[in-house]
């Protein structure tokens, strides 16, 4: 007797429906993309990273909408962080 599996799959992701999972990560800076001084955290070494809020969220993304307001200048990192990768499953599963 084969016993039938449900499917529990997770709804399908969009940067709509994921809540921002993946800017609450820890984001350095590592090419020069434009983003303005006042976002930037620099440690004793001059390694840069984006600033944080006590959210947990990059400070620039808005709270409301879930949207990076510095888009055109968002850094490297964030360039090439997928929808749908398996990092951003993973983080969106996460959270």
């Amino acid at each position: 007797m084969t016993i039938p599996i449900k499917d529990i799959s997770t709804p399908e992701l969009t940067c709509d429906n994921c809540r921002a999972a993946c800017c609450q990560l820890e984001v350095m800076l590592i090419t020069e993309t434009g983003v303005p001084e006042q976002y930037i955290n620099r440690d004793q070494w001059g390694g840069e990273t984006m600033k944080q809020l006590d959210d947990g969220y990059c400070i620039c993304v808005d709270r409301e909408t879930r949207l990076c307001t510095i888009y055109e200048n968002r850094p490297w990192v964030c360039r090439i962080f997928e929808m749908g990768s398996y990092e951003c499953s993973e983080e969106f599963i996460a959270k």
